[in-house]
This record gives structure tokens, sequence and C-alpha cells, in this order.
């Protein structure tokens, strides 16, 4: 019993890590119309960001993670400019595949930079805290906690604010946007960054509760399409939602298979949605 426990606090865990890139991605797809692989990447860019402040430069963690937010954020503007803007009236697939490419130009400069070894943050080691046989890591709980502020931000932004609602208009009805005056090229400019910002924070977490490879963020990518699908493509509470569904499928999936499968476990979700409700089990 205690194992499950364990479990469903990893996957709750898990889950506020894939619900911020899931929301990016969500929002951007809505407009776009195209699944862009590159969001696990940027993934990877807010991890080695901090990595260098905090490995390189000596800074704390928290520097490292400020850092992350801008530079990823600008990372996922340049890479809309540079290579998707030229491209907006092409076929979605053909998007996508040029998002395969942009994955692995961003993943082989980090390679360059950093080789292909794990890497860790220098942060303090604390002793776990233990309540009725579970324990959480000190970061784990930190980890959490900041999920929730960024999702209440983020659900606070697209709620209360005229950008949000602009957003969520472009999101909802692209067209009738447009003729109410909405500059949809520069909603899809702010998107991206903030979509990036929180796939840079994401990546900080997953770094701190795991490890730093050239790969993470290619390796919960398909965890981030589960959780935006799952929750209705263009709901930001809707991915948060999926997300969590996501993170404890994949942690209590453990009880039963190998953890080398459990990757598996976000496309199984994916195929079951896309059969039984394409438009989301969280969609309204």
């Amino acid at each position: 019993m205690n194992a499950f426990f364990q479990y469903f606090l990893n996957g709750i865990i898990t889950g506020g890590i894939l619900s911020l890139p899931a929301i990016g991605f969500s929002l951007l797809y809505k407009i776009l119309r195209f699944p862009n692989f590159a969001f696990g990447t940027y993934l990877t860019c807010g991890a080695y960001t901090a990595l260098a402040v905090n490995l390189v430069l000596g800074g704390s963690i928290v520097w490292g993670f400020a850092a992350s937010l801008v530079v990823t954020a600008g990372v996922a503007i340049t890479v809309d400019q540079l290579v998707f803007r030229n491209l907006r009236q092409r076929r979605p697939l053909t998007l996508a595949i040029v998002s395969i490419g942009a994955v692995f130009i961003l993943e082989n400069v980090i390679r360059f930079i950093w080789g292909g070894g794990l890497q860790y943050y220098r942060i303090p080691v604390y002793r776990d805290m233990y309540v009725l046989g579970i324990h959480m890591g000190r970061e784990q709980s930190i980890i959490l906690l900041a999920s929730c502020i960024f999702m209440l931000l983020v659900e606070g932004l697209l709620k209360k604010t005229r950008l949000g609602k602009a957003m969520r208009a472009l999101a909802d009805n692209p067209l009738l946007a447009e003729i109410k005056g909405i500059d949809r090229e520069r909603m899809v400019v702010l998107i991206s960054g903030v979509g990036g910002a929180l796939a840079g924070a994401s990546g900080v977490f997953l770094g701190i509760d795991t490890v730093i490879d050239p790969l993470m963020g290619f390796n919960v990518i398909l965890s981030i399409f589960a959780a935006a699908i799952l929750g209705g493509i263009g709901s930001a509470r809707g991915a948060m939602g999926g997300a969590m569904v996501i993170g404890l499928a994949e942690e209590l999936s453990l009880l039963l298979i190998p953890s080398t499968y459990k990757s598996a476990v976000g496309l199984g979700i994916i195929i079951l949605i896309l059969i039984l409700r394409p438009g989301g089990f969280m969609k309204r």
C-alpha cells in the first residue's frame, strides 16, 4: 500500500512538470494547427541554461531558473520567426517535419557544447521528509509548489488580462479573432514566448528531479502531447488536468510494468483518446 501512495505522489509531481509545456503546446497547436515537436527541445534548452548559470557561472539554481525562462522564451520565438513564419500556409505535415528538423539542430548544438553525458545541478542535498512511510525530497516539494504557482499565473493571465483573452479568442476561433482586429502574428510570437518559458521552467524542474541529458526533452514529448490531447487541444485548464492524469498513469504503471516501458503509457493513452474521443475527455 505504501508503494501505491509513493507512486501516486511521484505521479502528481510528474504531472506538475508536464503541465507547463503542455499548456504552451496546446494553445500554439490550436492556432497553428500542427504538432510542434520542438517543444520537447525547449525543455532541454531550459535545463542546460540553468546548468550553465549554476555550474559554469557559479550562480544559484534560482538564478539559473530565471535565466532559463528568458533564454528559452527567446529560443522559442527565434525558432518560430526563422523557421515557421514563412511556412504558415504550408500543410501541417510539412510544418511537423520541419519542427523535427529544428529538434535535431537544437539537440546537436547542445550535444556539441555539453557532450552527451549525464549532468547534474550543483545544489545542496537535504534529507528526505518521511510521512507515514512515504518520502518526499525537499526539491520535489518545491517543484510541486512552483508548478502550482505557474499554473495559477497562467490561468490568471488567460482569464483576467486582455492579452490572455486575445490569446484564447485566437485559439478558439482564429478567423473571427482576426476579423475583430487581433493581430495573429503578434499573438503567435507572444504565445511562443510564453510556451517556451513554461517549457524551460519544466526542463529545470525535470533536471532537478532526475538528470540532465540532451534527450531529456525528446523522452517526454509523447507525454506532453498526450496531456494536451487528453485535456482537449486549446484548453489550458484541460492541459493541466491532462498532465496530472498522464503523470499518475505513468508512475502508477510502474506497479505492473518495468520502468523501461513507462514512456509507452503516454503513447497508449494517445491512441485510446484518438479512437474513443478525439476532442479530448476533458473538453467542454
